[in-house]
């Protein structure tokens, strides 16, 4: 028979990668009929990238392509960057593609591309092989309603940032609360991002469907919004996670090594992981007041400590050389809490996450972060920074309950610094609440993650909407 071929092509986001590949193996690791194709766009000087794509099991089923790299124009803005990244790379995805269905002969079809949240452009060129796009959407189903109902406001309504701003709150129809207008994201705020979110939003709508990373027992309000509500029903959503990358890449990274030894004399449930993403770091006052409410709370901790990039820049955070971390934190910091906690730079965070010496999570709420979290059972204490973070941070103490909150509305913009400091005893709260054993959350958690595992399993929930998303792949073959 004929195989399906399936052409992903993910963002260059090393965060959305890793899940987007991850997906990749899960479909063809369920059905033989498939053969994916993965269009890899760098950006300029991402080595990182590399990491993941060398560790895939290449076979008849699963292929890389990684394209001719494009130099990205000067800025520091990255949609604009990641905009002109995209339309460079449309001919070459148009080249590519072409030279797999000439390749292919006879022995396979194409039958859909799968392309990233951020890559929605890209449905041009399927149009161009008249076959339909699939999303894979990276946040939650109820941040996904969040941003769909918001580009209907502006379209509809005209309501632009300024009025949002003045709103104290939104009724979402993914959101069984009414959502702080405060909490919406940067790119419905910003006037200099309007632009930037209406073709975002847009992208989304021209769709076939919206494969989500998530789950429908997490998110079941959200999920119902999509079956109920007007605005929503028209696009079909495919809750097929958590997907998850368990095998967090640590090359040359003997930190982690040292982490789970230490780990493993620590007591069940006791120590707390601080840790703010690939793209989360403070400037030294705030990593002070942190240092400060980490040595008050007197819990035992792992901290992954970043260094911020240089300002006007798009770079990660990297890590901090040994010699700079006392001029860092506070003096004798480091001497005071040896016994009881670690200080450590980049994190395997899904390793550490799983270790049963973990009792809370203080985190920035990034989606895959939060899939994780729950996964392996650990409550969250809220400290977004960006992004979808903030309605995330929301979501998970206000509508699930199975978070903490240290803030809520806390975020840091590209050009500028954080909208407020965060002070020692706030933290340090945080800290308390969710080490604490008898926390109502933590039993919620607990029953969340146990949800979490059996969705993926034959009759689950995530099982059987990846069965449906199969049926339609493979019913575009048989028409």
């Amino acid at each position: 028979m004929k195989k399906a071929e399936v052409v992903f092509i993910p963002s260059p986001d090393v965060g959305h990668l890793v899940s987007t590949l991850e997906f990749a193996k899960l479909l063809i690791n369920r059905d033989n009929r498939l053969r994916i194709t993965i269009l890899v766009i760098k950006l300029p000087h991402a080595s990182e990238t590399d990491v993941y794509t060398k560790s895939l099991p290449i076979s008849d089923s699963l292929n890389i392509i990684n394209l001719p790299e494009c130099s990205l124009p000067s800025t520091s803005n990255i949609t604009s960057s990641m905009t002109s990244l995209l339309e460079a790379q449309k001919p070459n995805v148009k080249q590519a593609v072409a030279n797999l269905t000439t390749e292919r002969g006879e022995n396979g079809v194409l039958a859909a591309f799968v392309v990233d949240m951020f890559c929605t452009t890209m449905i041009d060129v399927a149009k161009e092989f008249s076959v339909p796009t699939l999303v894979f959407y990276t946040s939650g189903v109820a941040f996904l309603g969040l941003v769909l109902h918001l580009h209907t406001l502006r379209e509809r309504d005209n309501v632009d940032s300024d009025q949002l701003l003045h709103l104290p709150e939104l009724d979402i129809p993914s959101f069984a609360n009414s959502v702080p207008s405060k909490l919406l994201p940067s790119i419905v705020l910003r006037k200099d991002l309007e632009s930037f979110f209406m073709s975002y939003a847009n992208g989304l709508k021209n769709a076939d469907g919206i494969i989500v990373n998530s789950f429908e027992e997490l998110e079941c309000y959200a999920v119902q919004s999509f079956l109920s509500h007007s605005g929503l029903c028209c696009l079909p959503i495919y809750p097929v996670g958590p997907i998850l990358n368990h095998e967090h890449k640590t090359e040359g990274k003997t930190d982690s090594v040292d982490v789970i030894k230490w780990l493993d004399d620590q007591p069940l449930s006791s120590v707390v992981f601080l840790c703010f993403g690939s793209r989360g770091s403070f400037d030294e006052d705030q990593v002070k007041e942190i240092a400060l409410s980490i040595e008050n709370s007197g819990a035992s901790f792992v901290w992954s400590l970043r260094k911020p990039p240089s300002k006007g820049t798009m770079a990660s955070p990297s890590d901090y050389p040994l010699s700079d971390l006392d001029s860092v934190l506070p003096e004798g910091f480091l001497d005071r809490t040896r016994e009881i906690g670690m200080v450590i730079g980049w994190a395997p965070q899904a390793q550490i996450l799983a270790h049963r010496a973990i009792g809370g999570f203080v985190s920035h709420c990034g989606w895959n972060s939060t899939l994780e979290s729950i996964y392996f059972g650990v409550p969250i204490a809220t400290w977004p920074l960006h992004a979808d973070q903030q309605s995330n941070a929301f979501e998970l103490t206000c509508e699930l309950k199975i978070g903490v909150e240290i803030v809520l509305d806390y975020r840091v913009e590209d050009n500028s610094g954080p909208n407020y400091f965060v002070t020692a005893d706030k933290i340090e709260r945080g800290i308390r609440s969710v080490l604490d054993r008898d926390g109502e959350f933590r039993k919620k958690v607990k029953e969340m993650s146990d949800k979490s595992r059996k969705a993926l399993l034959e009759g689950g929930s995530s099982y059987n909407y990846l069965g449906h998303l199969i049926d339609y792949i493979m019913n575009q073959v048989s028409n």
